[in-house]
C-alpha cells in the first residue's frame, strides 16, 4: 500500500469499524475530555488514534482523537454521531476559510493570517498560518500525523497555496508520547516576504514554527500606530512589528524598540531598511527590566509604551512566577511613562485571565502612585476566533491604558 494510501485510510475507513472509546456520561460540550471522563481506558491504541465516543445510552457522541499519554485523553472533533471522514475535514476547512474571507481587515489588510485556529475553528490540535503561498502547519495532537497528507492536500486545495512547513515540537512530541516531526513540501522555500498594513516582513521557516512574525497582533499593531504620540518605547519588541507601524502610520518624535533577543533585535533592523525607516528606529539590544531601570535613573520619559513581552506563564507551575514578572514589567513601565501618557500592555500567557492582568497593572499602578484609565481591552485579531466552550483559545490580552 502506497503512503498516501495509508494516510486516507483513517478518514475514508467505514465509522463503525474505529476503535470505540465508552464514556461515562454526556460530556459537556468542551473539546476536551479527560481521564475521568471516560468509563474505561481502551489499550494498545497508537497514540492519536481516532475514535468513536460511545455514550452510555448506546449512542454516539461524535469522533476525536484518543492518546492514552496525554493529560487530555480525546480531543473531540465532532459531535451529535457525525463521523469525523473526509466530507468533515472538507467542511471544517472551508468553514474556517470563509470565516477570514469575509472578515473586514483580514485579507485585505495583507497576505499573512491565521487558516486555523484549532479548537475555535473545530480542528482540536491543529494551527494553520498562511504567509502568501506557503502554510506554516504546526501539530499539537499526535492524530494529525496520520492524517497529514489528505488535510494538507484539502489545505492547498481551498487556500489556493502552494507550499507548507510542518512541526510537531520537541515539547508537543513529549507531552503526545510520539517523536518530533518536521516535514516541508519540495521545493518550499525557508523564507518569504509578507505584507501588512502597507509594510513587508520576512518570514523565515527556518526558525520553527516561530517565524519571527506573528499575525495575531495585526490590529493591535495598526492601532496602536494611530495613538501613539512623542516619544514612543516598543518594549520587548521582537521584530519590530509596533515601531515599524508607528513609524509608517504614526507621528513620533522618536522611536526606541528594545528586546533581549539579539536575533529578533537584528530582523527588526533589517525590517526597518526593508521599509526604509531604519534611520528612525533606535534598537536596542538589552534585557527589558536592567534597561528600563537605567533610562528610569538618568530620568528619561516616554509619552507612549507598548509593552509585549513572550509568554511568562508557559505552565501552571509558573503562574506566581510570571504573574510577579508582568507586575514589575509594568512597574517599570509606569515609572517611565509621562503624564497624559499611553500604555498598551500585553500577555499571550493563556494561563493568565484578563482580569488577573488588569489587577496586576492596577497594583503596579497603586504602588507607583498613578492613576490610570482603563480605554479598551482587546485580544488577537479576528482570524484567531476563540471557541466559546473552549476557552483556552483565548491567550492574547491587551489593555489600553491613559496614564496620569
Amino acid at each position: 500500500m502506497s503512503r498516501a494510501a495509508a494516510d486516507d485510510r483513517p478518514l475514508d475507513a467505514p465509522p463503525d469499524t474505529r476503535p470505540r472509546v465508552e464514556l461515562r456520561g454526556h460530556p459537556s460540550p468542551h473539546p476536551f475530555l479527560k481521564p475521568h471522563l471516560l468509563a474505561a481506558e481502551p489499550k494498545g491504541l497508537t497514540p492519536g488514534t481516532l475514535v468513536r465516543l460511545g455514550l452510555p445510552d448506546g449512542g454516539i457522541l461524535g469522533d476525536g482523537f484518543f492518546n492514552g499519554r496525554s493529560e487530555i485523553r480525546v480531543r473531540r472533533l465532532t459531535r451529535d454521531g457525525v463521523p469525523f471522514d473526509r466530507a468533515a475535514l472538507t467542511g471544517a476547512i472551508d468553514r474556517a476559510a470563509r470565516l477570514r474571507e469575509e472578515l473586514p481587515g483580514v485579507l485585505h489588510a495583507g497576505d499573512a493570517c491565521r487558516a486555523i485556529h484549532a479548537e475555535a475553528d473545530g480542528l482540536s490540535g491543529l494551527v494553520v498560518d498562511r504567509y502568501g503561498e506557503v502554510l506554516s502547519v504546526e501539530l499539537h495532537s499526535a492524530g494529525w500525523m496520520a492524517l497529514l497528507d489528505p488535510l494538507l492536500e484539502l489545505l492547498h486545495a481551498r487556500l489556493g497555496t502552494r507550499h507548507h512547513h510542518v512541526t510537531l515540537s520537541e515539547r508537543v512530541a513529549a507531552h503526545e508520547g510520539v517523536r518530533p516531526l518536521r516535514r516541508s513540501s519540495e521545493g518550499a522555500p525557508e523564507r518569504v516576504t509578507v505584507h501588512e498594513h502597507g509594510l513587508r516582513y520576512r518570514v523565515d521557516f527556518g526558525t520553527g514554527h516561530k517565524t519571527g512574525f506573528f499575525c495575531d497582533q495585526r490590529d493591535n499593531r495598526f492601532s496602536f500606530a494611530g495613538l501613539a504620540r512623542g516619544d514612543v518605547l516598543d518594549a520587548c519588541c521582537y521584530t519590530g512589528g509596533f515601531s515599524l507601524n508607528v513609524l509608517q502610520h504614526g507621528e513620533p518624535r522618536s522611536v526606541t524598540a528594545v528586546d533581549l533577543d539579539e536575533q529578533a533585535v537584528e530582523a527588526a533592523r533589517g525590517h526597518a531598511k526593508l521599509n526604509q525607516h531604519q534611520a528612525r528606529l533606535k534598537l536596542v539590544h538589552a534585557d527589558v527590566f536592567d534597561w528600563m531601570r537605567q533610562v528610569h535613573a538618568a530620568e528619561r520619559r516616554f509619552d507612549s509604551i507598548v509593552l509585549d513581552p513572550p509568554k511568562f506563564i508557559a505552565d501552571r507551575t509558573l503562574v506566581e512566577k510570571g504573574e510577579a514578572k508582568y507586575h514589575d514589567l509594568n512597574r517599570l513601565a509606569l515609572k517611565l511613562l509621562r503624564p497624559g501618557g499611553l500604555l498598551l500592555t500585553c500577555s499571550c500567557s493563556g494561563l493568565l485571565p484578563a482580569a488577573r492582568l488588569v489587577e496586576l497593572v492596577r497594583t503596579a499602578a497603586r504602588k507607583e502612585g498613578r492613576d490610570a484609565s482603563l480605554l479598551a481591552v482587546s485580544g488577537a485579531a479576528p482570524d484567531h476566533p476563540v471557541g466559546l466552550e473552549c476557552p483556552e483559545t483565548e491567550y492574547l490580552k491587551a489593555l489600553w491604558l491613559r496614564v496620569w
